[in-house]
């Protein structure tokens, strides 16, 4: 029998693991087969290196953090940080469509198109047009990066996912990006807070809650 296959899309090496990490371990850890897609490698977090030194360095934490999630695959775009909405109808394009078709996944997680950050709507926007365009359908959520304690309608479409025994795995996954030390420093005590609050709400000691799309 076929592993389930979830499909992450997300425009920063460690944007997936700030929004569904918890989660990600936990799918790993009943053996499903996760893949994440990585838009951009975020070059620019470190303008006084040369470009290709950040995009090695950037690589290997996303690696490092990948075994420590459990996932399966990492798929690179090599998308220009920041420039995710302008370059991405091209070959990124048709890459994406051929990977959905490929993979069939059951589940899809990507960015919320809420978030202030550019590169994260254009990641929700190009996925949802793909989906829709090729008549693709799954369960697909969304997460959040840079709005911490958004307030969910209590009529939305959720999914809770109780990762009370894998937070301090996604905590470790995101400590094994050194680069990003001042980002992770700055979110790291809205990813405690918002998981502990969704916990609250919903019965557990840690929760992670996803918007359902579709």
């Amino acid at each position: 029998m076929a592993k389930e296959t979830v499909l992450v899309f997300c425009a920063h090496n460690d944007d997936q693991i700030f929004g569904a990490g918890g989660t990600l371990v936990k799918y790993a850890q009943q053996k499903k087969k996760i893949i994440t897609v990585i838009f951009s490698h975020g070059e620019k977090s470190h303008p006084w290196l040369q470009k290709e030194v950040t995009i090695d360095m950037r690589i290997r934490e996303s690696e490092k953090a990948c075994k420590v999630l459990g996932c399966q695959n990492i798929l690179y775009l090599g998308l220009d940080d920041q420039k995710v909405a302008e370059q991405v109808e091209g070959d990124a394009k048709k890459k994406l469509i051929e990977l959905i078709k490929e993979k069939k996944p059951s589940k899809i997680f990507m960015h919320s198109q809420g978030d202030p950050h550019p590169d994260h709507r254009a990641v929700h926007n190009i996925i949802l047009k793909i989906l829709n365009q090729i008549k693709y359908k799954c369960d697909v959520y969304t997460f959040e990066v840079w709005n911490p304690l958004k307030i969910k309608r209590r009529d939305e479409a959720k999914l809770v996912v109780d990762i009370s025994d894998t937070f301090k795995t996604k905590i470790k996954a995101l400590k094994c990006h050194k680069s990003q030390q001042i980002t992770i420093f700055s979110l790291l005590w809205s990813v405690y807070l918002k998981d502990f609050i969704n916990g609250l709400n919903n019965g557990f000691k840690f929760a992670e809650v996803f918007s359902k799309l579709r």
